[in-house]
């Protein structure tokens, strides 16, 4: 089919790396793919239906090309999606050396992202609790590849769609453990699927009352709703509370402090209110880490539980 085509011409250059890099979950992320043109391939399930879009920056300028059935919501989308809300112009980078170098490496073309798909980007995030970043991408890969369906469109080869509420809800337990995806997860990615016409309603509803709403859902606490508003929802104020490495990098980070906390790295991050999930981001671009103690986190099979 024909790709429905747009440019759309940013007021700041735009870097489709910093922007949208933390969509990709993982090198093989069958719905995310950067290729040796320097285009930035993604798919995604709008409220229309499945789409693949095609996106190349140039100094601001943007082309997209976007297939299937939800090519024109991806296409009208396309400006939030690249971070068009997102106000920097009250950030103050200088309150911090590390946080201004990082600002002055990346921020003229980063923004926080508003793709809009609230229930893949939950999904993806509730694979991601209390596991390690190994196992929930390897869980994600096999989502969409058991489950998906092809990318439409003149896609990368191996490209697919997250699936369809439908399709999700009737995964059976049994191919879930055989993931690697305990019960506790697979239940919360079930609830999310029956009450997908609510949860992407928050992509048109105040911060405040979309981070309440998705915790309405039980196994979405704070981290899991913070994920998903810093990608999905344009919410650059969202800290991943409860994360298990983002407390002790932004307070070695920040302070020098090897030993942190969220209520320490809540009290490093209040006077970017507003900003602060855009300071632990440029944190995390860093690289900074605090020395590593302890053994490394084998990680569990499910299939034997």
């Amino acid at each position: 089919m024909p790709a429905l085509e747009r440019t759309w011409r940013a007021s700041w250059p735009v870097s489709l790396g910093a922007t949208l890099g933390g969509l990709a979950r993982g090198a093989g992320d069958p719905a995310y793919r950067r290729t040796d043109d320097r285009a930035l391939w993604r798919t995604m399930r709008t409220p229309d239906g499945a789409a693949t879009q095609r996106l190349e920056a140039h100094d601001g300028e943007v082309r997209s090309q976007a297939w299937g059935p939800g090519a024109a919501w991806a296409t009208d989308r396309l400006p939030r999606t690249l971070g068009a809300d997102d106000d920097v112009s009250t950030f103050d980078a200088s309150l911090h050396p590390l946080v201004a170098s990082q600002w002055a490496r990346y921020g003229a073309g980063m923004r926080t992202p508003s793709v809009g798909v609230v229930l893949e980007i939950l999904v993806a995030a509730i694979l991601e609790q209390r596991v390690t970043g190994q196992e929930a991408r390897s869980s994600w890969r096999w989502l969409l590849r058991a489950h998906g369906e092809p990318a439409p469109g003149p896609a990368p080869e191996g490209m697919r769609v997250f699936p369809d509420p439908s399709v999700l809800a009737a995964v059976p337990s049994w191919e879930w453990h055989r993931a690697g995806v305990e019960g506790a997860r697979a239940d919360t990615v079930m609830r999310a699927a029956a009450y997908a016409g609510r949860l992407q309603q928050c992509a048109d509803l105040p911060l405040a009352d979309a981070h309440a709403r998705m915790r309405a859902l039980p196994g979405v606490g704070v981290w899991t709703a913070a994920e998903v508003a810093s990608r999905a929802l344009g919410d650059a104020d969202a800290v991943s509370y409860g994360d298990f490495h983002l407390a002790h990098t932004v307070c070695f980070a920040l302070a020098g402090e090897t030993d942190g906390t969220d209520e320490r790295m809540a009290e490093l991050l209040e006077p970017w209110t507003g900003h602060r999930g855009r300071v632990a981001r440029l944190v995390e671009l860093s690289g900074i880490t605090r020395p590593k103690r302890g053994p490394r986190y084998a990680p569990l099979d499910h299939r034997t539980r």
